[in-house]
């Protein structure tokens, strides 16, 4: 009897062995070995090997009925003496608080606080979900106007109702197109007042393409949704509209490094390119004229 469970045992063995390499030399066997619980039947929120539904949600489907509320001017909450901004995203948006902090000293009563946290997305709530993190950090810490920018790590498949949609296919559009719409509907439900900042142009080109199709789905639902966008493709493209690490810097007439060596992130100097922008909306839709330090805000989550 030992002598045949052990034969079972040796064989079993063998047979994992040759199923485990078998996954190896495949790319669909590899994508399995990097998501195990498709192996038992469940999903990857990153995988791009399911099949899409046959009818997916048109992409500003979920707009269409949106019922814009009333939410308060910045001027008035100024006026009151207060106005609390808040910078929401990933890596990005990190350099982006940055800057709008530097940019927006001088306005008295105006607080500048990082809510972004790196390696973050909308793509992957598996890893952080962005909806509660945001309802939970506003909740301690209430702001008046919440700048975004999300989207650098947000190029892969997303799981929403049990289906893997594949990153660019009408699915993955609907169900990213709806994380945003669920974000700015929660800010807004607690009167919060959104701007909506688009990711810059990328080093290589296959990325590059990615992200403008990022950029066009929340451009698109932004529009939908009455958010003001601020675009940042063509701040960080050069004369012909091609990536370039160094960039004509504002008022000097100079060339200077704007990107970090990843063709990706920026140099300081490229995000305060991306704050100023921003920067003057914020200072024209809240009627600021002035210039004081601003006080600082906790570095958030």
């Amino acid at each position: 009897m030992w002598g045949v469970r052990a034969g079972i045992n040796s064989l079993t063995a063998t047979l994992l062995v040759g199923v485990a390499i078998g996954l190896v030399l495949t790319p669909d066997g590899r994508a399995w070995l990097r998501h195990p619980t498709l192996l038992l039947g469940g999903s990857a929120n990153a995988s791009a090997t399911a099949p899409e539904p046959a009818s997916p949600a048109p992409m500003a489907a979920a707009s269409t009925a949106y019922v814009r509320p009333a939410i308060t001017p910045l001027q008035d909450r100024l006026d009151k003496g207060r106005l609390r901004i808040g910078v929401f995203g990933d890596s990005m948006a990190d350099g982006l608080w940055t800057g709008l902090y530097r940019e927006m000293q001088g306005a008295p009563g105006v607080t500048v606080t990082k809510f972004s946290e790196v390696s973050t997305g909308l793509s992957r709530y598996d890893y952080v979900d962005i909806q509660a993190k945001t309802a939970r950090q506003i909740g301690e810490t209430p702001v008046d106007v919440a700048v975004i920018l999300f989207g650098t790590n947000d190029a892969q498949g997303i799981s929403l109702d049990g289906q893997i949609h594949a990153f660019g296919s009408p699915g993955w559009k609907a169900a990213y197109g709806k994380r945003v719409e669920d974000l700015v509907t929660l800010l807004r439900s607690h009167d919060v007042a959104v701007y909506w900042v688009g990711l810059p142009r990328m080093k290589r080109a296959s990325f590059d393409a990615k992200i403008t199709l990022i950029n066009e789905v929340v451009q698109s639902r932004m529009t939908a949704l009455g958010v003001p966008y601020l675009g940042t493709t063509a701040l960080t493209s050069d004369a012909d509209g091609d990536y370039d690490a160094y960039l004509t810097a504002t008022g000097s007439g100079r060339r200077q490094l704007m990107r970090a060596n990843d063709g990706i992130h920026m140099s300081m100097a490229g995000y305060l390119r991306l704050t100023e922008p921003v920067a003057r909306t914020l200072r024209r839709d809240a009627g600021m004229a002035s210039t004081a330090p601003a006080e600082p805000g906790p570095a958030g989550a």
